[in-house]
């Protein structure tokens, strides 16, 4: 078993998770100030990735260059991880690739302190991908208090590139934002990025 063969009941049992979706997350965290490179950038290549339309176009056109801008906002003190290996307890499936992990470091040799796991949604769909996304963040808990790392909550994001789905871990509790945001609205993606960082210190 793996991240990617978890399905919400499976996950709710096997870890004892309460989910709730029933929460306006995010919907209050502010906009960020995006530069003009990112702006060009996402101007040129989301139309592109749209019109190819798969799964890595996606990826290296509208994901990846978000978060690599992400990455640049908080001035390079976090870290930034794409399609690792994040092995961290086989027996119960916590194991496989992660499409994108942040890390509360910034140190980027080696993953140190997950705090925000992207996973990118196959075929587009989002819901198949919260079981996927939920699992690496339980693993990110394990993996966390194994290094006597002090992470209370972990957050999840769930993605096909142009819509973006946010989530957070805190105790047993797997909060899912109700809304839904959208790559036309770069500074909002942003601005709960940096939320989820703030929040995590």
């Amino acid at each position: 078993m793996a991240y990617s063969d978890f399905t919400l009941d499976d996950i709710k049992k096997k870890f004892h998770l309460l989910i709730r979706e029933d929460t306006d997350v995010f919907s209050h965290v502010e906009h960020v100030a995006t530069s003009d490179t990112i702006q060009t950038i996402l101007k040129e290549y989301v139309p592109l990735a749209l019109a190819i339309n798969t799964e890595k176009s996606r990826s290296e056109m509208m994901i990846a260059p978000l978060l690599i801008e992400f990455r640049r906002i908080k001035g390079h003190q976090i870290s930034l991880f794409s399609g690792l290996e994040f092995n961290v307890d086989a027996q119960q499936g916590l194991n496989g690739v992660c499409d994108f992990i942040i890390s509360h470091s910034a140190e980027q040799l080696y993953i140190t302190t997950p705090i925000i796991i992207v996973v990118e949604a196959k075929n587009e769909n989002i819901k198949a991908g919260l079981p996927q996304c939920i699992a690496a963040m339980v693993a990110s808990r394990f993996f966390n208090s194994r290094q006597e790392h002090d992470v209370k909550t972990l957050y999840g994001v769930v993605t096909t590139g142009n819509i973006w789905k946010f989530l957070h871990l805190e105790e047993n509790v797997v909060y899912i934002d109700l809304r839904e945001y959208y790559i036309e609205n770069p500074g909002k993606i942003l601005g709960i990025l940096s939320s989820m960082v703030a929040c995590s210190t």
